[in-house]
């Protein structure tokens, strides 16, 4: 490459760098600022500025090495009003684009949670090939990567589900810093993202002075269906004309919900209608999906010279709170408000103390004022809160400049629940029956059990269980606003079980039996039998010798384990060989025609053989068995033919067991057929 050549694409480089660190501040290209969806519209691009500020996270794609950001994007933001899948379409306006996209669930979140929360990820599709994309019912059940566009990779995720009254952002992102733009659509799926709520209006409210009012709707519409001279609205009696309007939202957003109307003149004392009609942009104001508010729509309202205002009500205090809501018919001034919550005094069944006070400030003004506590008020009754001056010797002032009288306001609080339960039990042999209750008390109206998965709604429960089970028992309990819960893993292990385990099953002549009781349950007494021998009553016997009687003897031992007062028992025996020698010895001869007699070969009795190890060689030197069980026995067979009478050479070597003395043997044996 020559100088030249390389310069230029240095600079290429560096303007690439500066482009891409551009800033987004087009409305709609940050989660903040994202196009509010109408189901039924074709959302068409044909620009969209350039700007990359956040890398994002792709499952199953980040750290492929590809580069995955919000690259020239915009946002699309909805709610889902019924449940369902999702189905779109992006298309892009030159055959030879592709564009990328991935879905967030962000309810109750910050848009910005987008950049950093890798939970809320719905779907996605980031392909490199080009034409059409988005959610089909054909499309692959997961989020294809970054790809070459000869790749022909998939370019259609399968559409997701979406939850009612859940909130969705849609990134639309493009690669390159060219492009034609696309059109967005919405169809196929069964899920309802379009608002069925038709706009109206929904309160009016005039301000200190009579010349400003005050108009909230219900629910969002367009700015751009807006006249700045608030052409839309007129007053009747017609004392005044409206001389302009402006929306709460329209320099951070596409749609609003309030509008502050400015009057000529101020409004004389009396009853008033705004008259919301089409506008010299011939409609009303229109939601999202183009929907108008029928002109001739009014509200009515009051307008009298300002009075000092008592507050309006105390919000609902929920379970346990460790603060209040306190609402005002007109917005107070925040400065007017003691930090430290010296304008508040809280009496009733428990003792409370106020921390501070605080509203929620826009531009100094505030509909209400949050009361908070020291700590929680646990103690359900009525309690009243006094509004005074405070330590600051000022009351609360309205936004007319007007001092709020003092007086009290009553609020209840619930008591709180406790779902610490109780239970009996009468126990069984094989099942025990169980009575679960709870005493109720503060309000408690709601009870919902879980028997092992099992639900039950009583405040009281009787069941069986297993007499050697765990179950799982959880209790929820409510008064209709407070909620506790209480689990309880029970383990029941009354079952009587009777069980031992021995050293070993097969034992010499001159050796005790060793036994090792292993029963469980609610055990009171033990009875040993071994054979017809002996007893025992204790739950661990001493070590127990058989008679030596040199023959060898099988010997039967049992346990019974009870519980008396139950009369609950269970038996176990095993059977128990005695040798009639340990000698370890190796016979000279053997016969293996299959009469049952004498038709293997092994060295007797080698129980007490430690590290035993056993072969057996032909005449010709060899191995023809082998074995470092010494309860294995050769049936004269190799590779499954029995072999012909002769002469065959064995070698033991082992440790004795008692003595610790190793061993080495070896001899002959006739095989005689």
């Amino acid at each position: 490459m020559n100088k030249r050549a390389l310069i230029t694409v240095l600079l290429l480089t560096v303007l690439l760098c500066e482009i891409l660190a551009q800033p987004c501040t087009t409305l709609g290209q940050t989660p903040s600022t994202a196009f509010p969806v109408c189901g039924t519209t074709v959302f068409t691009q044909s620009s969209v500025p350039l700007c990359s500020t956040n890398s994002l996270f792709v499952p199953g794609c980040s750290g492929d090495g590809a580069n995955y950001e919000n690259r020239n994007p915009f946002f699309y933001r909805f709610t889902c009003y019924q449940s369902g899948t999702l189905g779109f379409t992006i298309t892009p306006l030159a055959a030879n684009e592709d564009y990328d996209w991935q879905l967030y669930d962000i309810t109750g979140r910050n848009p910005d949670e987008i950049f950093t929360n890798r939970n809320i990820i719905v779907s996605g599709n980031w392909a490199g090939t080009y034409g059409p994309t988005g959610a089909s019912a054909t499309g692959v059940n997961f989020i294809q990567c970054a790809s070459d566009p000869s790749a022909n990779a998939p370019t259609f995720a399968r559409m997701p589900n979406l939850l009612i009254d859940h909130e969705y952002i849609l990134l639309v992102s493009h690669y390159t810093n060219t492009q034609s733009g696309y059109n967005l659509s919405f169809s196929g799926g069964t899920a309802v993202i379009t608002d069925p709520l038709l706009p109206k209006l929904n309160t009016v409210k005039a301000d200190c002075d009579g010349k400003v009012l005050r108009l909230k709707l219900n629910k969002k519409v367009r700015c751009n269906s807006l006249t700045s001279t608030g052409s839309e609205f007129s007053i009747l009696p017609n004392v005044t004309t409206v001389v302009s309007a402006v929306p709460d939202s329209c320099s951070t957003a596409f749609d609003f919900d309030e509008i502050t109307i400015n009057l000529a003149t101020a409004l004389p004392n009396g009853t008033y209608e705004l008259v919301i009609n089409n506008g010299t942009d011939a409609n009303s104001l229109l939601d999202i999906c183009g929907r108008d508010i029928p002109p001739g729509d009014r509200l009515s309202f009051t307008y009298f010279v300002p009075q000092p205002i008592f507050a309006d009500s105390v919000g609902r205090s929920g379970c346990a709170p460790d603060s209040i809501k306190l609402y005002f018919p007109k917005r107070i001034l925040c400065a007017s408000i003691d930090p430290a919550g010296t304008d508040f005094l809280v009496s009733g069944p428990a003792a409370v103390n106020v921390q501070s006070a605080g509203g929620n400030c826009i531009n100094g003004k505030t509909d209400y004022v949050t009361i908070k506590f020291t700590q929680r008020i646990q103690k359900g009754g009525t309690y009243q809160l006094q509004l005074r001056a405070g330590t600051d010797t000022t009351v609360l002032v309205d936004e007319c400049g007007l001092a709020t009288p003092v007086q009290t306001i009553a609020f209840t609080v619930a008591d709180t629940v406790n779902a610490a339960f109780n239970y009996t039990a009468t126990l069984g042999c094989q099942r025990n029956i169980y009575r679960f209750t709870h005493p109720g008390g503060n309000g408690v109206n709601s009870w919902n059990w879980l028997f092992n998965g099992a639900p039950v709604s009583t405040a009281s429960h009787t069941i069986e269980f297993p007499a050697s089970s765990t179950n799982a028992i959880l209790l929820m309990v409510s008064n209709g606003i407070c909620v506790d819960s209480t689990r309880l893993d029970l383990v029941i292990s009354n079952q009587v079980k009777a069980a031992f385990t021995i050293q070993d099953s097969i034992l010499c002549p001159e050796d005790k039996l060793q036994i090792t009781n292993t029963s469980t349950g609610m055990i009171d007494s033990w009875q040993w039998q071994f054979d017809r021998l002996g007893s025992s009553t204790q739950k661990d016997p001493p070590p127990y010798q058989f008679p030596n009687l040199n023959l060898e003897r099988t010997y039967r031992v049992k346990l019974v384990a009870s519980n008396q007062m139950m009369r609950c028992n269970d038996s176990v025996e095993r059977i128990i060989k005695v040798l009639n020698h340990c000698l370890i010895e190796v016979p000279t001869a053997f016969t293996p025609n299959n009469d049952g007699l004498n038709d293997q070969f092994r060295p007797h009795n080698a129980l007490k053989a430690i590290n035993y190890h056993f072969r057996v060689f032909n005449r010709w030197g060899q191995l023809v068995f082998e074995s470092r069980n010494w309860m294995e026995k050769w049936d004269g067979k190799i590779n499954g033919q029995t072999q012909e009478t002769g002469v065959y050479v064995w070698v033991l070597s082992y440790t004795h067991r008692d003595t610790g003395q190793p061993v080495f043997r070896k001899g002959t044996v006739t095989l005689i057929k």
